[in-house]
């Protein structure tokens, strides 16, 4: 909360990649030990939305009950990054919207911030979902990482709507 008790105002992000040929990789070399593949595991995706988002306050799923976290992963692909073995981050693909895939949910565990995970995983994703449709998505926040929408915006998304909250 800000002065007074008063929560500041949220902007919220929406930015879109319809050209793979925009889609810009990582400046740095992918880390030694890094490995990213598809995740079928029951459980994953909870487990990293919480994992991650706790530092965000990321909310709106914590009620979910178990059979609508096995619905959600039914539906979505999870792709996890790791660093020698160990998990470090995730990304989720929703492809239920015609015509385009949203980054779902993206993001590394505290821990693996900083050591050039993100922008790998990103572009992995990106590419990935722009093979299913046409056009990905994501938006983002500015309760979210300080670093989340530079890195969208540099793998080429581009800005398409802003709301600010509040």
């Amino acid at each position: 909360l800000g002065r007074g008790g008063v929560s500041p105002p949220v902007t919220t992000w929406s930015l879109e990649l319809t050209e793979p040929a925009r889609l810009r990789p990582p400046s740095r070399p992918a880390p030694e030990g890094m490995t990213i593949a598809l995740d079928r595991e029951p459980g994953t995706s909870e487990r990293f939305y919480r994992g991650v988002g706790a530092d965000w306050r990321w909310t709106d799923r914590l009620p979910w009950p178990p059979e609508r976290w096995a619905a959600w992963e039914r539906g979505v692909e999870l792709h996890v990054v790791r660093l020698d073995g160990r998990e470090a981050g995730y990304a989720e693909l929703d492809p239920s919207q015609p015509g385009s895939v949203e980054l779902a949910a993206f993001g590394l565990l505290p821990g693996f911030v900083g050591r050039g995970l993100g922008g790998h995983l990103l572009a992995h994703a990106l590419r990935r979902a722009l093979e299913l449709a046409p056009r990905a998505w994501v938006h983002t926040c500015s309760l979210d990482g300080p670093h989340a929408l530079a890195n969208y915006e540099a793998r080429g998304l581009e800005l398409f709507r802003a709301e600010t909250a509040g």
